[in-house]
């Protein structure tokens, strides 16, 4: 079975996710993980990284082609790490699976694209791999929003594996939901709204640190229910599937403004307490409206550790179990990276690699663009 290499920067930026993987061919089954590893984006990076992201730059032309050759870099740096440690060689890897950093992200413009940087070319050059990048704007040219593009994956993987009807639960920057059902329903997926992405953000800011770590600040705080209810009315909570977003709508300003429409001051902790609420309710409200009944919720991606978010989502979904991807063995770290090797292979393979009934796209398409070793 070939092997092939996964790459995931997601918008919580708090790393590069990097997965050695080996498929059977038939993609449905046959999954092992070789090999995992994530590897640290330098602070200052980071820093340029959410600027651009969040339109915080005025020369963002010359910092998107500047980060780009970074990204690509580091990206190609992660692949040849991850290799060292599995003693493998680049010869081995039949394919590398590149997200990449996105930027913007626009699915309901008049002009609708997706960005992400970490030039392919750089990563093709510099491992000696054959690499798959750009995953989502096939789908976009197809009508669809181009995201989320992970559910085909958490159907081939957990889809079958018994007769409960599942929610996967990814919390990055952003939350994203997959519901999988045994009624032979479509299978469905969307954002939800904002994962870590605005507590991450208010972290930096006011308490000097990347991330509330297990939720001990928001713990601390209060959730004020008033501002809770600002944030809950914002209308892309009210909109209905097919759905995404990213960080430059859930953005640093974003919360900013509501923040200045609240008027009431704060004490930090209450935000955090708040935000982190905002999370758990924008999620529990999309399960509740499901017209199934969910067994069980897998929790993955980084808010999969966060123990006051597990608290506050087994208090507002007290008849479900809520367990992480590692009950069906692949650790909550790792799915997304994984779902990009996946995705590579389906694109190599010549197979479909969106579901319109995930994205609205008007036909299943082969996505992402091939650079030659």
């Amino acid at each position: 079975m070939p092997y092939y290499i996964g790459l995931m920067s997601g918008t919580s930026l708090d790393g590069i996710d990097t997965v050695i993987c080996q498929f059977n061919n038939n993609h449905s089954s046959g999954f092992s993980l070789i090999e995992a590893q994530t590897y640290p984006i330098p602070e200052a990076l980071k820093i340029e990284l959410s600027q651009l992201s969040q339109s915080q730059q005025n020369n963002e032309l010359d910092l998107y082609a500047q980060l780009d050759v970074k990204m690509g870099r580091l990206f190609a740096d992660a692949c040849n790490k991850v290799l060292k440690k599995a003693h493998m060689n680049a010869d081995q890897i039949k394919a590398i699976g590149s997200h990449g950093q996105t930027i913007r992200h626009y699915p309901k413009d008049e002009y609708p694209t997706s960005i992400q940087i970490g030039d392919a070319n750089i990563i093709a050059q510099n491992t000696g791999i054959t690499t798959i990048a750009d995953f989502r704007r096939r789908d976009m040219a197809a009508g669809g929003q181009g995201a989320p593009l992970v559910p085909p994956f958490h159907h081939a993987l957990f889809g079958n594996i018994n007769s409960n009807n599942k929610v996967i639960l990814n919390i990055g920057g952003i939350a994203n939901i997959t519901v999988l059902t045994h009624n032979n329903s479509p299978i469905i997926g969307y954002d939800t709204g904002p994962g870590n992405g605005l507590m991450d953000d208010f972290c930096r800011q006011h308490f000097h640190c990347n991330f509330d770590n297990n939720g001990q600040l928001a713990e601390k705080g209060s959730i004020n229910q008033e501002f809770l209810q600002l944030l809950l009315h914002d209308p892309f909570f009210s909109l209905v599937a097919p759905k995404s977003t990213g960080r430059e709508y859930f953005s640093a300003n974003w919360l900013e403004n509501k923040l200045k429409l609240f008027k009431t001051r704060l004490a930090e902790e209450d935000i955090i307490a708040s935000l982190l609420e905002l999370t758990c309710v924008t999620i529990t409200q999309q399960i509740k409206l499901l017209d199934v009944g969910i067994n069980e919720l897998l929790l993955c991606g980084g808010g999969a550790h966060n123990q006051q978010l597990r608290v506050r989502l087994k208090h507002l979904l007290p008849t479900i179990t809520i367990t992480t991807t590692e009950q069906y063995g692949l650790h909550p770290d790792w799915v997304e990276a994984s779902a990009f090797a996946w995705l590579a292979q389906q694109t190599l393979l010549g197979l479909y690699g969106n579901l319109p009934s995930v994205t609205g796209a008007k036909s299943s398409v082969i996505l992402g663009a091939i650079w030659p070793a």
